[in-house]
């Protein structure tokens, strides 16, 4: 493939990226939100609100890191930096578990940043 074919491909992941980092910012504050409605419903259960006391804590800043990798990784595909490259692989391997989005873009993702088009015209930067 040639420079500009790549190039394109690139631009296509790091704006999926970005897109998927804004989805996941507002996912998380639905998440926090919803979780935060079930534990005032669970009533006096005490392990409930436990429990979701927890959750409405914990999953929101996981989802909110790595949003943010997402979001960080994304722009930086599209000024062409190295390091972004990287990230993004990670953060795409990751989203691999979140089906069936999350396996689309992720394998388009991979297979855009690992061809050795694209590594090159990663180092040329």
């Amino acid at each position: 493939m040639e420079d500009s074919k790549m190039k394109k491909h690139v631009t296509v992941v790091g704006a999926i990226q970005i897109g998927i980092g804004i989805l996941s910012l507002i996912g998380a504050v639905a998440v926090f939100f919803a979780l935060r409605f079930a534990r005032g419903a669970a009533g006096d259960d005490y392990t409930g609100q436990q429990v979701l006391g927890f959750l409405s804590v914990s999953l929101p800043v996981l989802i909110l890191f790595l949003a943010t990798l997402s979001l960080v990784g994304g722009i930086g595909l599209l000024i062409y930096k190295p390091w972004a490259r990287y990230l993004v692989i990670v953060v795409a391997a990751l989203g691999c578990l979140f089906i069936p989005i999350g396996t689309l873009s992720g394998v388009y993702a991979l297979w855009v940043l690992l061809q050795d088009d694209t590594v090159k015209l990663f180092e040329k930067k």
